[in-house]
Protein backbone atom coordinates (compact mmCIF):
# COMPACT_ATOMS: atom_id res chain seq x y z
CA UNK A 1 0.00 0.00 0.00
CA UNK A 2 2.89 2.34 0.75
CA UNK A 3 4.31 1.92 -2.76
CA UNK A 4 0.92 2.75 -4.31
CA UNK A 5 0.52 5.82 -2.09
CA UNK A 6 4.02 6.97 -3.10
CA UNK A 7 3.16 6.52 -6.79
CA UNK A 8 0.02 8.61 -6.37
CA UNK A 9 2.01 11.31 -4.60
CA UNK A 10 4.67 11.32 -7.33
CA UNK A 11 2.00 11.39 -10.04
CA UNK A 12 0.24 14.30 -8.35
CA UNK A 13 3.57 16.14 -8.06
CA UNK A 14 4.39 15.53 -11.73
CA UNK A 15 0.93 16.63 -12.77
CA UNK A 16 1.33 19.80 -10.72
CA UNK A 17 4.74 20.48 -12.26
CA UNK A 18 3.41 19.89 -15.76
CA UNK A 19 0.62 22.39 -15.19
CA UNK A 20 3.08 24.95 -13.78
CA UNK A 21 5.58 24.48 -16.62
CA UNK A 22 3.00 24.87 -19.37
CA UNK A 23 1.40 27.71 -17.46
CA UNK A 24 -0.89 30.32 -18.94
CA UNK A 25 0.36 31.25 -22.39
CA UNK A 26 -1.93 34.23 -22.67
CA UNK A 27 -5.12 34.86 -24.56
CA UNK A 28 -3.36 35.12 -27.94
CA UNK A 29 -1.98 31.57 -27.92
CA UNK A 30 -4.41 29.17 -29.62
CA UNK A 31 -2.45 26.17 -28.30
CA UNK A 32 -3.91 24.52 -25.25
CA UNK A 33 -1.56 22.13 -23.48
CA UNK A 34 -3.88 19.89 -21.51
CA UNK A 35 -2.70 17.56 -18.74
CA UNK A 36 -4.08 14.02 -18.65
CA UNK A 37 -7.00 13.29 -16.32
CA UNK A 38 -6.03 12.20 -12.79
CA UNK A 39 -6.86 8.53 -13.42
CA UNK A 40 -4.28 8.49 -16.25
CA UNK A 41 -1.69 10.61 -14.43
CA UNK A 42 -0.81 7.80 -11.99
CA UNK A 43 1.22 6.20 -14.79
CA UNK A 44 3.41 9.29 -15.19
CA UNK A 45 6.44 8.52 -13.03
CA UNK A 46 9.91 9.58 -14.09
CA UNK A 47 10.11 9.48 -17.91
CA UNK A 48 10.29 12.37 -20.35
CA UNK A 49 9.16 11.81 -23.94
CA UNK A 50 10.04 14.71 -26.24
CA UNK A 51 8.95 15.30 -29.83
CA UNK A 52 10.07 18.09 -32.20
CA UNK A 53 8.21 21.36 -31.70
CA UNK A 54 6.25 20.01 -28.70
CA UNK A 55 8.89 19.17 -26.13
CA UNK A 56 8.00 16.78 -23.31
CA UNK A 57 4.59 15.20 -23.92
CA UNK A 58 4.67 13.04 -20.79
CA UNK A 59 1.29 13.09 -19.07
CA UNK A 60 -0.18 15.42 -21.69
CA UNK A 61 -2.74 15.44 -24.50
CA UNK A 62 -1.25 16.30 -27.90
CA UNK A 63 -2.63 19.77 -28.66
CA UNK A 64 -4.87 20.36 -31.69
CA UNK A 65 -3.08 23.54 -32.79
CA UNK A 66 -0.32 23.80 -35.42
CA UNK A 67 -1.36 20.45 -36.91
CA UNK A 68 0.47 18.65 -34.08
CA UNK A 69 -1.94 15.69 -34.16
CA UNK A 70 -1.10 15.18 -37.82
CA UNK A 71 2.62 15.97 -37.53
CA UNK A 72 3.15 13.41 -34.75
CA UNK A 73 2.07 10.65 -37.16
CA UNK A 74 5.18 11.16 -39.29
CA UNK A 75 7.80 12.55 -36.90
CA UNK A 76 10.72 10.29 -36.10
CA UNK A 77 10.93 8.54 -32.76
CA UNK A 78 10.87 10.78 -29.68
CA UNK A 79 13.77 11.33 -27.32
CA UNK A 80 13.03 9.33 -24.18
CA UNK A 81 14.91 10.41 -21.05
CA UNK A 82 15.01 8.70 -17.67
CA UNK A 83 16.45 11.40 -15.36
CA UNK A 84 16.13 9.15 -12.31
CA UNK A 85 18.32 6.36 -13.72
CA UNK A 86 20.67 5.13 -11.00
CA UNK A 87 23.14 3.58 -13.43
CA UNK A 88 23.68 4.73 -16.98
CA UNK A 89 24.24 8.39 -17.85
CA UNK A 90 23.07 7.65 -21.40
CA UNK A 91 19.51 6.96 -20.21
CA UNK A 92 19.49 10.27 -18.36
CA UNK A 93 20.39 12.06 -21.62
CA UNK A 94 17.95 10.16 -23.82
CA UNK A 95 20.53 7.92 -25.47
CA UNK A 96 18.91 4.56 -24.92
CA UNK A 97 21.03 1.72 -26.24
CA UNK A 98 20.45 -1.98 -26.68
CA UNK A 99 18.73 -4.38 -29.01
CA UNK A 100 15.69 -3.00 -30.82
CA UNK A 101 12.89 -5.56 -30.62
CA UNK A 102 10.55 -3.74 -32.95
CA UNK A 103 11.05 -0.56 -34.98
CA UNK A 104 9.40 2.66 -33.85
CA UNK A 105 5.89 3.24 -35.16
CA UNK A 106 4.51 6.75 -34.75
CA UNK A 107 1.09 7.29 -33.18
CA UNK A 108 -1.58 6.62 -35.77
CA UNK A 109 -5.02 6.38 -34.20
CA UNK A 110 -7.75 5.49 -36.71
CA UNK A 111 -10.35 8.12 -37.57
CA UNK A 112 -13.45 8.22 -35.36
CA UNK A 113 -11.88 5.98 -32.71
CA UNK A 114 -11.48 8.57 -29.96
CA UNK A 115 -8.36 9.22 -27.94
CA UNK A 116 -5.61 6.60 -27.75
CA UNK A 117 -2.95 6.22 -25.05
CA UNK A 118 0.70 5.90 -26.08
CA UNK A 119 2.66 4.49 -23.18
CA UNK A 120 6.36 4.21 -22.39
CA UNK A 121 7.81 1.94 -19.69
CA UNK A 122 11.31 1.25 -18.33
CA UNK A 123 11.84 -2.13 -16.69
CA UNK A 124 14.87 -3.50 -14.91
CA UNK A 125 16.25 -6.30 -17.06
CA UNK A 126 18.40 -8.61 -14.99
CA UNK A 127 20.69 -10.13 -17.63
CA UNK A 128 17.95 -12.03 -19.43
CA UNK A 129 17.73 -11.94 -23.21
CA UNK A 130 14.37 -10.56 -24.24
CA UNK A 131 12.69 -11.19 -27.56
CA UNK A 132 9.31 -10.96 -29.20
CA UNK A 133 7.45 -13.94 -30.57
CA UNK A 134 6.80 -13.72 -34.34
CA UNK A 135 3.08 -13.11 -33.78
CA UNK A 136 3.87 -10.31 -31.29
CA UNK A 137 5.95 -8.49 -33.88
CA UNK A 138 3.15 -8.29 -36.51
CA UNK A 139 1.09 -5.38 -35.18
CA UNK A 140 0.60 -3.38 -32.01
CA UNK A 141 -2.75 -5.08 -31.47
CA UNK A 142 -1.26 -8.58 -31.40
CA UNK A 143 1.14 -7.74 -28.58
CA UNK A 144 -0.10 -8.52 -25.04
CA UNK A 145 1.95 -6.70 -22.43
CA UNK A 146 0.86 -8.83 -19.46
CA UNK A 147 2.01 -12.02 -21.21
CA UNK A 148 5.31 -10.41 -22.17
CA UNK A 149 5.99 -9.25 -18.60
CA UNK A 150 5.09 -12.66 -17.21
CA UNK A 151 7.22 -14.55 -19.74
CA UNK A 152 10.35 -12.57 -18.81
CA UNK A 153 9.56 -12.21 -15.10
CA UNK A 154 9.60 -8.42 -15.24
CA UNK A 155 8.24 -6.68 -12.16
CA UNK A 156 6.88 -3.18 -11.75
CA UNK A 157 8.28 -0.53 -14.11
CA UNK A 158 11.14 1.62 -12.88
CA UNK A 159 9.59 4.58 -14.69
CA UNK A 160 6.71 5.21 -17.06
CA UNK A 161 4.67 7.87 -18.78
CA UNK A 162 2.04 8.23 -21.45
CA UNK A 163 0.36 10.77 -23.67
CA UNK A 164 -2.94 10.78 -25.51
CA UNK A 165 -3.92 11.81 -29.00
CA UNK A 166 -6.67 11.20 -31.49
CA UNK A 167 -6.80 11.17 -35.27
CA UNK A 168 -6.15 14.68 -36.57
CA UNK A 169 -9.31 14.54 -38.71
CA UNK A 170 -11.43 14.06 -35.57
CA UNK A 171 -10.50 17.40 -34.03
CA UNK A 172 -13.60 19.05 -35.44
CA UNK A 173 -15.70 16.64 -33.35
CA UNK A 174 -13.63 17.27 -30.22
CA UNK A 175 -14.06 14.77 -27.44
CA UNK A 176 -12.32 15.26 -24.12
CA UNK A 177 -9.83 12.58 -23.06
CA UNK A 178 -11.16 10.21 -20.48
CA UNK A 179 -14.58 10.20 -22.12
CA UNK A 180 -16.04 7.41 -24.15
CA UNK A 181 -13.91 6.23 -27.02
CA UNK A 182 -17.03 5.49 -29.07
CA UNK A 183 -17.68 7.76 -32.07
CA UNK A 184 -20.38 10.31 -31.42
CA UNK A 185 -22.33 9.59 -34.61
CA UNK A 186 -22.62 5.87 -35.21
CA UNK A 187 -23.70 4.78 -38.68
CA UNK A 188 -26.99 2.94 -38.89
CA UNK A 189 -26.64 -0.84 -39.28
CA UNK A 190 -27.52 -2.10 -42.77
Amino acid sequence: LGSWTMRLAVAALLLGLTMVVTGDKGDNDPCVYEALPDNDAVLCTGLKVSYPELGNLGCMVVPECNNYRQKITYWTEPIVKFPGALDGADMKKGKIQGQELSPYQPPSPPAQSGFHRYQFFVYLQEGKTISLLPKENKTRGSWKMDRFLSRFHLGEPEASTQFMTQNYQDTLNHQAPGGSSEPEDKPEPR
